[in-house]
């Protein structure tokens, strides 16, 4: 089916969101619509899914106009959705949520599980899902959900599939595997909209590329444009994707760790006893496959998740004993993993979540009472400095791009003396523009002498900001390493890449000096003949 948007505009309020869009997208193609958080993607595909009016312009659907006053009328034409953030039930089965809002009936309305069961079995084995259809919403891994909301599509005859942000919440790993399924679904004639900021999957899977930026349509790139050339573009100005820092000029540690262990209640051991330091004015970065005890490492820090075992040493006091307030009056900063559950409080304003851990203490409050002219006035002054896109500083967060509600957060734990700084996948969902930001933000914030522990799945941003590097697997660190030798080699990412797989530092150093040995072979072999 080829789909045509023809001068697409919607706006809200004084906010042009989609600015007369126009977009092709021909049968069996991947068509990436790339652009910077808050560039209107979303929103543009909203309008395609129904959810929301366009203003002007029309959809056509293999020429004919087309007209939606809900999802249900996109669905039965042939388009189905893959939100960012999954539509699904918890506690309902894999089949329970195939089936909800379609529910197969037989006589007296009796509910025909079955129906949807032989539906998943039938949509997985075609395209190697691998999902058993009486799993639990809630026990899936992530990436595994996200199959099932590609199966709730597929199951409704989808002809043209809307992927918005789908590598946002996956590992490298279930990345690889996405792209695997996109390429099995072009191939049986499905067409693609893949809505992303990642310029390395871009140039892996699209056909075509299309980029937009503040609601409008700047131009269509090929696949085999650089990195650079789509940042340029996506952004209006040349952006740098490397990090640019100088050498780490570290002090005495600051922040230790020791024998550190958290238990479940059901008994798994999540993190388990492991010891590590930050030195003052040095960026240690956690790497790992998620779910390997880097979220519960955090949490510790912080005081969210509670200790089994160990000590963790703020200025050589023990911080185990005190509560959430009193670390973060100690000076910790921490940005949580998670932005929307953890990070802001979405019925509240721009302003408010600016001083969420204040909003009691001088300036903004006297005595019991809040002040909110110099509420308004922080507010101002930090959406100016963080560079934070907004209609009103008294609008809901919760009407901001992702990448600038998570603008507000930095802006609110790094505006204030910091003793340690806690980020956890600080850049996870952002677009380049952005993730130049925070990176900059960070290395600032470590040259002020501050200890910086970043936790990221993204090898290539550990790469990038980490003075060491501590890889953890199964909820112990197998390897603490220097991100740079003291010959001024990088760490190899095939070394890091093992001890991810749980192979510990020196095993790890001389399997990828062995597999580098059998390449060098192998070439000179092939030079001979």
């Amino acid at each position: 089916m080829k789909l045509e948007l023809q001068g697409i505009t919607k706006v809200f309020g004084s906010l042009v969101a989609n600015d007369h869009i126009d977009l092709v997208v021909e049968p069996g193609e991947i068509h990436a619509l790339l652009g910077e958080n808050g560039a209107g993607k979303s929103t543009l595909m909203n309008v395609l899914y129904g959810l929301y009016d366009p203003d002007d312009g029309q959809i056509l659907l293999d020429g004919t106009p087309a007209t939606f006053k809900g999802p249900g009328d996109a669905v039965s034409a042939g388009i189905g959705m893959v939100h960012q953030h999954f539509m699904l039930v918890p506690v309902f089965t894999v089949a329970e949520s195939v089936a909800l809002g379609y529910e197969p009936t037989g006589t007296g309305g009796v509910l025909r599980l079955e129906e949807a069961r032989r539906r998943v079995r039938e949509i997985s084995d075609r395209f190697g899902f691998q999902v058993d259809p009486d799993a639990r919403i809630e026990d899936l891994p992530v990436g595994v959900q996200q199959r099932v909301e590609i199966i709730k599509a597929l199951s409704r005859d989808a002809q043209v599939l809307i992927l918005d942000e789908p590598t946002a919440v996956l590992t490298p790993q279930e990345t690889d595997e996405l792209i695997r399924i996109m390429r099995e679904l072009k191939d049986s004639g499905t067409s693609i909209v893949f809505i992303t900021h990642k310029l390395r999957e871009v140039r892996a899977i699209a056909d075509r590329i299309t980029v937009i930026r503040r609601g409008r349509v700047v131009g269509e790139a090929s696949p085999t444009s650089t990195e650079t050339e789509l940042a340029s573009l996506m952004v209006g100005r040349s952006v740098s994707l490397t990090v640019d820092k100088e050498p780490a000029q570290p002090g005495e540690a600051t922040f230790e760790v020791e024998g550190l262990s958290v238990v479940a209640p059901t008994g798994t051991v999540l993190v388990d006893d492991i010891s590590f330091d930050v030195r003052a004015g040095e960026i240690l970065c956690v790497a790992g496959v998620q779910g390997n005890g880097q979220t519960e490492l955090a949490e510790v820090i912080l005081g969210i998740e509670q200790a089994d075992a160990g000590s963790v040493r703020l200025d050589g006091k023990d911080i185990l004993g005190t509560g959430v307030k009193e670390r973060l009056r100690s000076g910790i900063g921490f940005v949580p993993e998670d932005r929307s559950t953890d990070g802001v409080v979405s019925s509240f304003s721009i302003a408010e979540n600016l001083v969420l851990d204040l909003f009691d203490t001088p300036p903004f409050a006297r005595g019991v009472s809040m002040s909110p002219a110099r509420v308004t006035a922080n507010a101002e002054q930090r959406t100016e400095e963080f560079d934070v896109r907004h209609t009103s500083v008294h609008d809901p967060i919760s009407t901001l791009s992702g990448g600038n509600a998570q603008k507000v957060v930095l802006a609110r734990e790094m505006s204030r003396p910091l003793r340690l700084l806690v980020a956890s996948q600080p850049t996870r969902g952002l677009d380049v523009g952005s993730i130049e930001f925070v990176h900059g933000r960070v290395v600032a914030e470590r040259d002020r002498g501050t200890p910086v522990i970043i936790v990221s799945t993204e090898l290539d941003e550990v790469l990038g900001l980490a003075d060491r590097i501590a890889v953890m697997y199964r909820g112990r660190i197998v390897g603490i390493v220097d991100a740079v030798g003291e010959d001024g080699t990088p760490v190899s990412r095939d070394v890091l890449g093992l001890m991810m797989a749980g192979v510990p530092l020196e095993d790890a150093q001389q399997q990828a000096a062995q597999h580098r040995s059998v390449l060098g072979a192998a070439d000179l072999g092939e030079e001979q003949a």
